[in-house]
């Protein structure tokens, strides 16, 4: 449901020193933020170069949301059988979330990307894999090559 602005405030942590306007424009930035995209944790930084758009790029990944548990892996590509996975970086070949993402990665670089659900598989989910309609899923992408 609908939560008082003060209580919203309090959870995102704004000062109270802020003016309302500020307040009012960082609440907006944070439901965007919350309510649709991606968030980038940095793990490891790479060599600066960044794919343009339509290049095939290679990944290492692991993906987790499994049954809507962010801890439960569904797929990696580090696991015993598994290859890197190449795509067309920007070309809607993949989800949102990883085109957008991937595509200000640079080699050698590696990073959690946290995708919101309409960033991920959306309504469908994917029911092959586990990932159930709506799901926020977790992704551990390194960039390994662009060609």
């Amino acid at each position: 449901g609908i939560q008082p602005a003060r209580e919203v405030m309090s959870m995102l942590r704004v000062p109270a020193a802020l003016s309302f306007t500020a307040r009012r424009q960082r609440l907006a930035i944070s439901f965007i933020r919350r309510n649709m995209g991606f968030t980038k944790t940095l793990i490891k930084e790479g060599n600066g170069v960044r794919p343009q758009r339509g290049q095939n790029v290679t990944v290492h990944c692991t993906g987790y949301g499994k049954n809507g548990d962010l801890n439960v892996k569904f797929w990696s590509t580090r696991d015993p059988g598994q290859e890197p996975f190449t795509f067309a970086v920007g070309n809607g070949q993949v989800i949102k979330g990883w085109d957008e993402s991937v595509i200000e990665m640079s080699i050698g670089e590696r990073a959690k990307i946290h995708c919101t659900p309409d960033y991920a598989y959306g309504p469908g989910g994917f029911p092959a894999w586990g990932i159930q309609p709506n799901s926020e899923l977790i992704f551990d992408i390194e960039v390994l090559s662009y060609s």
